[in-house]
Parts: structure tokens; C-alpha cells; sequence
């Protein structure tokens, strides 16, 4: 039973399907944690609108595989409510709320931001896309959570925050709670740039087909100062092997020695990953398959944890009108 008096809030922008880096960074989180916690899981379909707003289809479907990929890696929604963003009016209403509490500087300066605008290019910024880390505020508060699992990168979203609920309980009353992140681990892409990313197109997705996993893995970046197989290598700077590390963690010392030896060749070090990966992957596959055969039941899971989760959201937004004096009647 979640008998924890922490609350967890996390979820993942519905814009395609999910990857290893997700699930390095905060799946795996996910999923330990939600037998200890309270733990709501959001499909932020609407924070998906702020770089895709012109590909509703996309965000439509990616609502249904993200929810997959979810039930794949073990979330049970027995434990865990799942529920979808846009269908949280008082989401959007607690977010214009805390819109007046911040200023257009301090969202201009917030890096991640600043990261995102310059890697697609945006010079001139909208208005959604600008104020997104408010939005992700006000998806953190309406459940009063606690703890947030997510990747470094979302630390400058987490303070903004936790300024954005401090600055709210001092004007009004003490209603909400400051959330703290808990970062997991970052995993780099298959092309040595930066992390991986769906949209640098860097990544093994979830649902990757063992061939697949080998495929893209077989065109991987390795050390770049290695020209021949019995070159020594430099495995430290080597996105390959980091993925013995997060997943052949015992044998990771071996191939480093070997690597560094020039005893084993990088197409061998790929292959070995490669079946670790697919390793992890298989379970997820399985019930995957299983979920995909019962639409049906994946819909209700959806609709009974949007349920759960807008009657909290009810409960949270009479709570902040009745701190701001502004709960004139109910409806």
C-alpha cells in the first residue's frame, strides 16, 4: 500500500514513444517507487503542444503508446494513477494563477529553456513554449506533491517550481507543498552527442525489436581515436560503453580493461550490449503485446485514472480560491 506521506508527480510529454534514456533517467524510478508513494503519472499532452502544436495526430497517438510504454516497464495502475493533462481544466486554471507570480526575465534565463529554444532553432519564442516550466509547476502542485522524478535536466523547472509555490503560500496561506526532484541517471545517445532524444534521433525506443536494438547499436559512435581492432581504446569516452556500465554492470571493468588493451573489438563490445539491452527489453516487450491486444482495457485505465486525478484537482483548486479569498460561491 502507498502509506508514504510523499506524493510523487511525474510524466512524460506525449510526442512520441518513450526510449532507454527515459527509462534510465526516471522510468526505473517510477516504478520502484510507486509501492512506497502516492504517485500520479501524467501523459502532458498539452506541454507537448508547445513544440508539436501543429501535429495534433501525432500527440493524439502518442498519448496511446506513451501509456503503453508506461504498463511495458512495469507501472501498475493498481498503484500508480495514470491520467492525460488536457483533461484537467484546473490544471490550466492554477497555471494562469501562477503565470502572475513569475516574470518573463526569469523564464527567458531558465537553461533548459534556453537549451531547447537554441537546439530547434526558435529565435523568437511563443508564449506556451515560454512559459512552460509554470505549466509543469502547476502540474506538480494541484496534487501537492512532494517528489518529482526526472532528469538533471528538469532541476531549473523544479526550482522555478518550488519559487512559484514558496511565493504562493507567503502572499495567501501555507496550502502546497515544495516538491524536491529526484534525478536519475543520464544516458547518452547513440551518436555521442549530447543525451539521448527522440528528437535528435539518437535513441532505442522502448518497443525496439531485438534486430532493431542490434541495428542501431552496430551504428553507434565509438572512440574516435580507435582506427584499427587492436588499437587501445579509450572506453571512458565511448558512449558503448556506457551501456555496459548501466547494463552490464558487472562485466563493465572486463571490457574496460579489454577495450583499453585493444583486446576486444568495438563490433564485439556492441554485440555484448546489445544482447544486455535486449535483455532488459524482452519483459518489457511481453506485456507490451499484452496491452496492445486490449485496447479496451487500456482506455478505462485511462479514463478512471483522469478520474481520480480531476477530483483531487477539484479538491486542491477550492483549497487555493479559499487562501486567495477568491471562493465567491460554489458551483
Amino acid at each position: 500500500m502507498n502509506m508514504n506521506k510523499d506524493v510523487i508527480l511525474t510524466g512524460d510529454r506525449t510526442t512520441g514513444q518513450l526510449h532507454l534514456g527515459h527509462y534510465v533517467g526516471s522510468l526505473r524510478s517510477r516504478v520502484q517507487l510507486q509501492n512506497e508513494y502516492k504517485t500520479y503519472i501524467l501523459l502532458a499532452d498539452v506541454q507537448a503542444l508547445t513544440t508539436h502544436y501543429d501535429q495534433p495526430g501525432l500527440i493524439a497517438d502518442s498519448v496511446h503508446q506513451v501509456t503503453l510504454d508506461y504498463l511495458a516497464v512495469g507501472i501498475d495502475p493498481n498503484q500508480a494513477t495514470l491520467f492525460i493533462q488536457s483533461m484537467i481544466p484546473e490544471i490550466a486554471e492554477l497555471t494562469v494563477i501562477f503565470s502572475m507570480f513569475v516574470t518573463v526575465n526569469t523564464l527567458r534565463h531558465n537553461p533548459t529553456i534556453k537549451t531547447e529554444a537554441r537546439d530547434r532553432g526558435y529565435t523568437d519564442l511563443y508564449y506556451g513554449f515560454l512559459g512552460y516550466p509554470v505549466s509543469q509547476a502547476a502540474d506538480i502542485a494541484f496534487c501537492k506533491a512532494t517528489l518529482v522524478p526526472a532528469g538533471e535536466d528538469q532541476i531549473p523547472h523544479i526550482e522555478t517550481a518550488r519559487r512559484l509555490v514558496r511565493r504562493f503560500n507567503e502572499l495567501y496561506a501555507p496550502v502546497l507543498p515544495e516538491p524536491r526532484i529526484l534525478t536519475g541517471e543520464r544516458l547518452g545517445g547513440l551518436d555521442g552527442i549530447g543525451k539521448m532524444s527522440k528528437s535528435m534521433g539518437n535513441a532505442i525506443s522502448l518497443n525496439a525489436s531485438p534486430e532493431d536494438v542490434h541495428a542501431k547499436l552496430t551504428k553507434a559512435k565509438t572512440d574516435p581515436a580507435r582506427i584499427h581492432r587492436t588499437d587501445p581504446g579509450h572506453p571512458d569516452i565511448c558512449p558503448v560503453f556506457a551501456y555496459h556500465q548501466l547494463f552490464r554492470k558487472e562485466h563493465a571493468e572486463e571490457i574496460h580493461a579489454n577495450c583499453s588493451q585493444g583486446s576486444i573489438g568495438c563490433r564485439d563490445c556492441k554485440q555484448f550490449a546489445g544482447a544486455a539491452i535486449n535483455e532488459l527489453l524482452a519483459p518489457f516487450r511481453e506485456r507490451r503485446n499484452h496491452y496492445e491486444q486490449r485496447g479496451d482495457e487500456v482506455k478505462e485505465i485511462l479514463v478512471e485514472g483522469t478520474r481520480q486525478a480531476r477530483k483531487v484537482a477539484r479538491e486542491t483548486m477550492l483549497e487555493i480560491r479559499e487562501a486567495m479569498g477568491i471562493r465567491y460561491f460554489d458551483l
